[in-house]
């Protein structure tokens, strides 16, 4: 599949399943060493298992970590650097969603999902951002289409991915005199355990539940990665502070 990232180290937080997973194996594929973060124990050993037949040179690391905790975020960073010696590419991919009608929502989901989705996203870009400085590296955050435009039963979810998307193009701002990049990649509906376990409100409106998955259906992750990993690589150079919608053409429409 190539070595494009021969030599270069990632980190990889939701690496445990869906689009976290994908991204893990492609970059191990290209050569990278990638650190997989996860709460998920069992997802872990589950994507070492496939890690292992990676045709790279790179190595991977998984680490268990629950991203709501700012501490937990800044190991993650200092485990990836302890262990491979750099830090070339954060992938924030970890994220949990609350499906219900927003008077529904309750103080402990919210904050826990603004943890997860949000703060963590900005505490590892903040202990990550001095390394990759130092290699000029970059960032690729996965928002949602669900950042761009109002989505039903998800609103504090909108509410997160809305400020990934803000993180991504103040962070790409603030570092445009320098090499360091950021960027975001926002699917929409795509086969991910979050999409096979939301359990949505038995009288939503099918009519606007269905601005949640593009027209042409669901996206695979293994579509979020191989986007991810152009957008990690050398050869996306010039771009910074872009948000790339992978959605079947919902936003547009």
């Amino acid at each position: 599949m190539g070595d494009r990232f021969e030599g270069k180290v990632a980190l990889i937080t939701g690496a445990g399943s869906g689009i976290g997973r994908a991204v893990t194996l492609r970059l191990l594929d290209e050569g990278a060493s990638v650190l997989a973060v996860d709460v998920d124990a069992a997802g872990l050993e589950d994507t070492a298992g496939f890690g292992a037949l990676a045709h790279g040179d790179g190595e991977l690391a998984t680490a268990i970590a629950d991203l709501s905790d700012p501490d937990a975020c800044v190991t993650a960073v200092h485990t990836a650097v302890g262990r491979f010696g750099r830090l070339d590419v954060l992938g924030n991919v970890a994220g949990i969603l609350v499906a219900a009608h927003a008077t529904d929502v309750t103080r402990e989901q919210y904050r826990k999902l603004m943890a997860i989705n949000l703060d963590a996203p900005f505490f590892l870009s903040q202990a990550a951002i001095p390394h990759l400085l130092q290699s000029e590296g970059n960032i690729v955050n996965i928002a949602s289409n669900a950042g761009l435009q109002g989505v039903p039963y998800v609103v504090a979810y909108c509410m997160s991915k809305g400020g990934v998307v803000q993180l991504t193009r103040a962070l790409a701002t603030e570092y445009l005199k320098t090499p360091l990049r950021v960027n975001a990649i926002a699917p929409a509906g795509t086969r991910t355990n979050i999409a096979a376990t939301a359990a949505f409100p038995a009288d939503l409106d099918a009519e606007l539940a269905g601005r949640m998955v593009g027209h042409r259906g669901m996206t695979e992750p293994e579509e979020v990665a191989a986007l991810f990993a152009y957008l990690a690589s050398d050869e996306a150079r010039s771009v910074t502070g872009a948000i790339y919608t992978i959605d079947n053409g919902l936003t547009a429409s």
